[in-house]
């Protein structure tokens, strides 16, 4: 059993590793622009490398509550700003950007649990506590 919060936080991570690689693509940078997000250029990327930092705290369990704060801080404005279902005419495109929106309330539910409850068990945080 104590492998499973180990497991949890290797797969959490992966999420926000890989999706902070996108956050260096003009076509991303441009999406956010045109939302309205000021100087996108510079704060896409700066999310980004956020999201790579918090997902790796987590994923090795050094600072891990610390991580899944910053993860918390990335997410709730882009859900609010990018995924923005509300405002969709076109079922199609409303119901991908809902499913989208939900997606990263669950992220957010997980990442919250992470800053309350810590990295558990086979982590640096508890490595270090002994």
């Amino acid at each position: 059993m104590k492998y499973i919060p180990l497991i949890g936080r290797i797969l959490f991570s992966v999420i926000f590793m890989y999706s902070s690689l996108s956050k260096f693509s003009s076509n991303f940078v441009y999406e956010a622009a045109a939302k309205g997000i000021p100087m996108a250029d510079i704060l896409i990327p700066f999310s980004g490398i956020l999201e790579l930092i918090g997902a790796l705290t987590i994923l090795s369990g050094f600072m891990a509550r610390w991580g899944a704060w910053l993860i918390v801080i990335v997410l709730v404005p882009v859900t609010l700003i990018m995924h923005d279902f509300w405002t969709i005419d076109d079922v199609t495109r409303h119901e991908l950007t809902l499913l989208t929106f939900m997606r990263n309330l669950g992220l957010i539910g997980g990442a919250l649990m992470i800053a309350y409850f810590g990295s558990g068990p086979i982590s640096i945080d508890e490595q270090r506590k002994n």
